[in-house]
């Protein structure tokens, strides 16, 4: 549950340091499109760093919903290959980072549906 907990925070201070870094230091430096491909990126992290800490707070209820540490390892997962791709697509304009982001997608829908199954397991 610590561990969910510190990751959160840790994507929720980096969220908030990479959009501040977007708006005023790339704003000059990126084209309007990749600027937003950028702060795409940022808001993905921020709600799923949201979601780590959500899921440190259901364990604390549930210690033994181990289906809700495999959803927090997905939403992490779709985090740095989510966000991580559009950040680096944005930054060096490298194509090849366009096909991960869906596989980071991915990772987010499913950690969520994990997360929704170890919720309704505990009814």
């Amino acid at each position: 549950m610590k561990l969910f907990a510190m990751l959160g925070a840790i994507n929720m201070a980096l969220g908030v340091i990479l959009g501040a870094f977007g708006a005023h230091g790339l704003k000059d430096k990126l084209s309007p499109e990749m600027l937003a491909v950028f702060q795409t990126g940022v808001q993905y992290q921020i709600y799923h760093a949201l979601g780590l800490l959500l899921v440190a707070a259901l364990l604390l209820p549930y210690p033994q919903a181990t289906g809700l540490r495999t959803g927090g390892w997905l939403l992490l997962a779709g985090i740095i290959l989510f966000s991580g791709s559009l950040y680096l697509l944005a930054l060096t304009g490298a194509k090849f980072f366009g096909p991960v982001t869906p596989i980071g997608g991915v990772c987010f829908i499913i950690g969520w549906i994990w997360i929704f199954w170890a919720m309704l397991k505990e009814f």
